[in-house]
This record gives structure tokens, C-alpha cells and sequence, in this order.
């Protein structure tokens, strides 16, 4: 699916968590460009830089900053570049989460303390984060906030692990946040992906089996891709989702009705 004219020209949009072209922020990053919205990208790292940068080049962004959301002054200091060169903001789209390998693989029980408060606070927290500083600048304008969450928050899932449980914490800030921006017409959403290969996917043990057992077991008997995570993103972001707040959305072929 395609984004059809130019439904976002005039738009600015913030992608937080693109890693390469396969990432799903980059799919609804790709669908917002093509709808004519204004790009601005994040990235950690040296290595990640040389990834994102050639990729907010070829969609003629001229705003890619560095941001560790697991610091504030480096949160604050890009919505302060973003204040300065566009002074206001409609989109953000949420793609960040992290969990040391050692804690998705083996027991849940043995996550250890700082590994349970390292992936709340990157995985779920982060949304708090930016929301609050993006509040401001989409003030009057409506604006919509898209996070990417999966079904291990609600099922256990084998070498899920803590990861599960940061993304039921992420839905919930999702609800919370929705009926706190309400009130300015900002809506907030998450979106529930069936399995893709990512890069964050390969931090998965047996992500493979993950993806072939998926494949078999949704009524529709394939695995969903990148491209139909972007359509339901800039769908969030679009008119035709304007009274759509604080929910979950499934773009899985049908995998979470299933038994």
C-alpha cells in the first residue's frame, strides 16, 4: 500500500529507532515522505550514523541528530534542534526498545534488577520521555504519536522475556498518554506487529522458529512485512485516523485471535 498524493505535505514528522532499511520505522518514515511530510531522524552511535545518515539523505532530511533516550539532556536537546529549525511537530513515530541479551535467553525469573530497569526505561519510558517535550510543539495542531509494540506483552513468548513485559508497560503509556494529550487533539497509538526480520529482531534467540511458527499458525497462513507496518503507521498519522486514541492496533495476519 502506498500513501496516495500528498495527504502530509506541510507535515513534520520525528522517526525515533530507524537502524537500517529494514526497520519498520524506516517503512512509515518512507509512506510519510511519500504523502510530502518533512522528515527529522535520531540516531545512537557511530555505527547506526552511517546507516541512518544515507537513509534521511535520500528522503531530503536536513535534520538528523544524535539522542540516547536513555538520557534527558540528549532528549532535550534534540527537540531543541527541532524547535529552532521547524519550530512545531505533527508526527512522532516511536520504534525504540532494548533489553540485554542475557535476559532474552533462559528463565524470566533471573532477570536481573538492572536489566528489568535498563529495558522499562528504554523500551517504555522513552515514550513518556518525548511525548512530554513534543506536547508543546504540536499544541494547535492536533498530532499524532505511533510506538511499535508486539504481542509478547500480552502472551508469553519463549526468549521474550522482560522484553514482553516492557511492552505491557508500553501499552499501557499508551492509554495513559492518549487520555492525557486528548484534551489538545493530540491522538497516541501503538501499533502490534507480527514478526519481521529487523535488526532488533536478531537479538531474538530462535527468532527464526519464531517467524516459520507464525507463518503456519495465522488464519491467513503468511508472515506480514515492513511495507504493511508503514501503510498502518501513516494510516495513525493520517485524517482517516483522527478519532482513533489509546489503542492497539494488529497488523499480524491475524496471529493474536488465534488460540
Amino acid at each position: 500500500m502506498q500513501t496516495t498524493g500528498q495527504m502530509f505535505s506541510g507535515k513534520k514528522a520525528l522517526i525515533l529507532g530507524v537502524a537500517n532499511e529494514r526497520s519498520l520505522a524506516w517503512a512509515i518514515a518512507r509512506e510519510l515522505h511519500q504523502g510530502g511530510a518533512e522528515l527529522a531522524f535520531t540516531f545512537q552511535g557511530d555505527a547506526l550514523e552511517k546507516r541512518v545518515r544515507p537513509l534521511a539523505e535520500s528522503v531530503q532530511s536536513t535534520i538528523v541528530v544524535p539522542c540516547n533516550v536513555a538520557d534527558d539532556a540528549q532528549i532535550e536537546n534534540l527537540f531543541s534542534v527541532i524547535r529552532e529549525k521547524w519550530g512545531a511537530l505533527d508526527y512522532v513515530i516511536h520504534s525504540v526498545a532494548f533489553a540485554n541479551r542475557e535476559d532474552l535467553e533462559g528463565r524470566f525469573v533471573n532477570t536481573s534488577r538492572e536489566g528489568f530497569r535498563t529495558a522499562l526505561d528504554i523500551s517504555a519510558y522513552s515514550l513518556l520521555a518525548v511525548s512530554r517535550l513534543a506536547e508543546p510543539l504540536m499544541e494547535g495542531r492536533g498530532g499524532s504519536i505511533v510506538t511499535l509494540t508486539y504481542y509478547g506483552a500480552e502472551k508469553v513468548i519463549p526468549n521474550y522475556n522482560v522484553m514482553g513485559v516492557a511492552k505491557a508497560a508500553l501499552e499501557a503509556s499508551v492509554r495513559y498518554l492518549a487520555y492525557d494529550l486528548g484534551p489538545k487533539k493530540i491522538r497516541v497509538n501503538a501499533i502490534s506487529a507480527g514478526p519481521v526480520k529487523t535488526l532488533a529482531a536478531a537479538g531474538i534467540r530462535d527468532f527464526r522458529t519464531m517467524l516459520a511458527a507464525a507463518e503456519e499458525k495465522t488464519p491467513m497462513k503468511e508472515t506480514i512485512n515492513a511495507e504493511d507496518v508503514g501503510a498502518l503507521g501513516a494510516f495513525l498519522c493520517g485524517p482517516g485516523a483522527k478519532r482513533i486514541t489509546g489503542t492497539t492496533l494488529y497488523v499480524d495476519s491475524g496471529a493474536h485471535i488465534m488460540a
